[in-house]
């Protein structure tokens, strides 16, 4: 059985962002040593940067021991914790500079980003142990309502710190926004098989990171930290809105995530926005589609913040 036709479920805007992203990070990216792969990333983030909206303030500074950069443009009873994308591998404060300082200035709340430990140097647990500390941290340093928000591994890492809050500190967090995100979900069911051969993103550069992330031992089973999707427990998560691309992989993984929360009795809703793939805030200022997703994304997070009065 042939595969999707990738031609016809992508507009030319969006196949325009694929040859230029791919011009900078290649389609064989991970065949890369971890340098290699780095900087060509990095370089990619930048050809694709945007200037600062205008009021835009940024601080860098520790939050539990970990790097992080705040950013404000006036005084917010609601601060926003961003756990930014890349594979567990890629990825830092300037990959998603441009995407924090525009949450921040749409919606006026504060978005501090998360520089975590990446892999191979930081391995399951550690990038988790990063995300915890710098939230609980944040939680003490500002009152008012937490919201959680990352893309694709942040969306993972935003979803663990959910789960792991329950009895220690409840209340504090509004909701979650988790953007095309990777919880766990089975590779022989739905999007994985679909588009296991996905432009942006396919089963075998996700096999890489997960190698990466576990330090090549066996991923823990049965652990939400690793993979929110194997908790047995979905009670008591926060409001969450799940944004992911139809053309991606993971998606299945926002639909069984969603599943999961309402089947527990919690509020949870998921957006597939068709023709968009893996990475495609990325793509928002070449693609008519691609800046409805990032509304999508701001949207939840204007509506979870203002729901928590």
């Amino acid at each position: 059985m042939s595969g999707p036709d990738y031609k016809a479920l992508l507009d030319s805007q969006m196949w325009a962002y694929i040859d230029r992203s791919e011009s900078f990070y290649p389609p064989d990216a991970v065949d890369l040593d971890i340098a290699g792969q780095r900087a060509v990333y990095d370089r990619m983030a930048r050809a694709f940067r945007q200037p600062y909206p205008q009021g835009i303030r940024t601080w860098d500074e520790p939050y539990g021991g970990v790097p992080c950069r705040r950013y404000e443009v006036g005084q917010s009873a609601v601060t926003v914790i961003y756990y930014h994308g890349g594979g567990f591998v890629v990825g830092g404060l300037e990959s998603h500079d441009d995407v924090c300082a525009e949450i921040c200035a749409r919606t006026g709340y504060r978005v501090v980003s998360v520089d975590y430990g990446l892999a191979p140097e930081t391995v399951f647990p550690g990038c988790f142990g990063d995300a915890w500390s710098a939230f609980t941290a944040i939680a003490r340093a500002y009152d008012g309502a937490l919201l959680l928000a990352g893309d694709s591994a942040g969306g993972n890492l935003a979803a663990a710190v959910a789960h792991h809050a329950r009895g220690r500190v409840d209340g504090r967090i509004a909701g979650q926004v988790l953007i095309y995100p990777s919880l766990g979900g089975d590779f022989g069911k739905g999007s994985y098989v679909e588009h296991a051969d996905a432009p942006q993103l396919n089963t075998r550069d996700m096999m890489f990171y997960r190698k990466m992330r576990s330090g090549g031992a066996e991923p823990p089973e049965n652990d939400p930290r690793y993979a929110p999707l194997h908790d047995s427990d979905f009670d008591g998560l926060p409001p969450t809105i799940i944004v992911t691309g139809q053309c991606d992989p993971l998606s299945s993984d926002g639909e069984t995530y969603r599943d999961a929360i309402l089947a527990a009795g919690g509020q949870a809703e998921w957006y597939e926005i068709a023709g968009m793939v893996h990475g495609c805030l990325r793509a928002r200022t070449m693609s008519t589609k691609a800046a409805g997703f990032f509304d999508r994304v701001v949207d939840g997070i204007d509506r979870l913040g203002k729901a928590a009065g």
